[in-house]
């Protein structure tokens, strides 16, 4: 230790706080200080990240760890976690950093985004197996049974709401944008007006946007509305098409004149935005000049974040939500024991691999709750077969469904099952109300670590409950002997 360092194992937190911070710190700091769970940890994190070689220093593994589960349980963004790193003292001691100004250095903000990138989705569920295994030994009672409840949340990805002009309006952005640059930094001319074309298409898409149907009730009207409609679509689709077309041309002559390999990649990239243009005057088309109905499987929800999915649980108030289907399943203790990503199927496909894959992680689970979602014949019969299941069935029941809805279990499990709410409201509130990271590699990271942050909070959450408990009853005995002593001397 260097001078001003204070120990990870000597940091003291207030047991008074509310806050999330002390809790997420105080997991840490018993993670670290458990010497078999440490080395657990750390040989996992060695083995998929390796360890610093030679060359410019970076960040050691357990300064990537704590900066990654802290950004994600404050629902933090990348300037906010740089400023927290460099200036919150009780996070700096946890990073193993000096008090004094010669020791204490900064992070820059690309560091704290490639090297919390490193964590892989596989990591950080292994990680989070031990740190469930290791609350649960610390609030588990003798001959407690695991019992788990199931339900399944979605988790927002971070895009505008879609419609077909404005994914038009996004695929002329970005190709007018890139081949304008590429033309400009390799001497090919023809866009030096690139701002006044896309002030021009603007016009006509906001023109689109504002274009309603008629609510009047003459047929005529309607029509003439209608085709009025049709024709800015028209003029709309017209100057897009336009666009694609001039950048086509520009960039077949970039690769004639040969260019970078960086260059190469920025064409490829303007290319693929080109065929995305072409595909929604497609649709355009079809939907607002042929009167089609578009299937849904036809449709793409955004440019940028192309995994996105339109989804529609029926919720009140809700009518739809664009993101990616997270499944969990949370024990008694309120440890998240996994969760799955459920990548275009419902709830019904992707439970019993689910449960599969819980029961090899905690074979010890005897059983789980989850609602009427999740119920299929085939669903009810394979989830038996694991665990016992309390599966409620939808709508009218059987005499013998009646009998297995009324037994003790099943209604001791349903009584409970409600619970799931609560961490699903936590998940949400400490990062997975909206991923902000682009691409779908980055959203499975970003769910792995949310999970594995809670977990970590809740650890601490049990650990500082039972160090008030003890402190207040070491405080009693004190007040106890205190009286004894007072009323003797009297």
């Amino acid at each position: 230790m260097m001078l001003g360092e204070v120990d990870i194992s000597q940091i003291s937190f207030d047991g008074k706080s509310r806050d999330e911070i002390p809790q997420l710190l105080r997991g840490l700091q018993y993670i670290y200080c458990t010497p078999e769970l440490k080395g657990k940890v750390f040989s996992l994190l060695e083995e998929h990240m390796g360890t610093a070689g030679t060359g410019r220093r970076g960040m050691d593994l357990w300064k990537i760890l704590v900066l990654g589960v802290i950004r994600l349980n404050c629902d933090w963004n990348y300037d906010k976690l740089k400023e927290m790193a460099d200036n919150h003292l009780t996070l700096r001691e946890m990073l193993g950093h000096s008090k004094y100004a010669m020791e204490n250095p900064r992070y820059p903000l690309q560091t704290l985004k490639d090297n919390v990138s490193l964590l892989t989705p596989e990591l950080l569920d292994a990680v989070n197996v031990l740190v469930v295994q290791c609350g649960q030994c610390l609030v588990k009672k003798k001959d407690d049974v695991l019992r788990g409840r199931g339900d399944s949340f979605v988790v927002e990805t971070n895009v505008h709401y879609p419609t077909d002009i404005n994914l038009l309006f996004d695929a002329a952005r970005k190709v007018v944008e890139i081949t304008s640059c590429l033309c400009g930094e390799h001497g090919i001319p023809g866009w030096r007006q690139s701002a006044h074309q896309m002030g021009i298409l603007k016009k006509h898409f906001r023109i689109c946007q504002k274009s309603k149907h008629s609510m009047s009730k003459d047929p005529l009207k309607q029509e003439r509305k209608m085709e009025k409609c049709r024709q800015l679509h028209r003029d709309y689709m017209d100057k897009a098409g336009e666009l694609f077309g001039r950048a086509e041309a520009s960039l077949s002559l970039l690769l004639k004149s040969g260019c970078d390999n960086m260059a190469m990649l920025r064409v490829a990239s303007a290319g693929r935005y080109v065929d995305d243009g072409r595909r929604q005057i497609d649709l355009i088309s079809r939907r607002v000049l042929g009167g089609e109905k578009i299937p849904h499987e036809e449709k793409i929800f955004s440019l940028f974040q192309r995994h996105t999915e339109w989804i529609s649980k029926g919720k009140a108030g809700v009518p739809q939500e664009l993101g990616k289907r997270i499944c969990i399943v949370e024990d008694q203790h309120q440890f998240v024991l996994s969760h799955v990503l459920m990548d275009n199927v419902g709830d019904k496909e992707a439970v019993v691999p689910f449960i599969e894959k819980v029961k090899k992680l905690f074979p010890e689970l005897s059983s789980c709750s989850f609602d009427k979602g999740f119920w299929s014949p085939g669903n009810k019969e394979e989830l038996e077969k694991i665990i016992s299941v309390a599966l409620p069935r939808p709508g009218r029941l059987s005499k013998e469904a009646k009998e297995y809805q009324s037994s003790t279990p099943f209604t001791e499990a349903r009584r409970k099952h409600s619970a799931v709410e609560s961490c699903i409201n936590a998940l949400e509130n400490h990062g997975l109300g909206r991923c902000p990271d682009c691409g779908m590699g980055n959203f499975e990271r970003y769910i792995s670590l949310a999970v594995l942050a809670r977990n970590i909070q809740r650890l601490g959450t049990v650990l500082i409950g039972k160090e008030n408990k003890s402190r207040m009853r070491s405080e009693q005995i004190k007040e106890g002997l205190m009286r004894k002593k007072f009323a003797s001397a009297a």
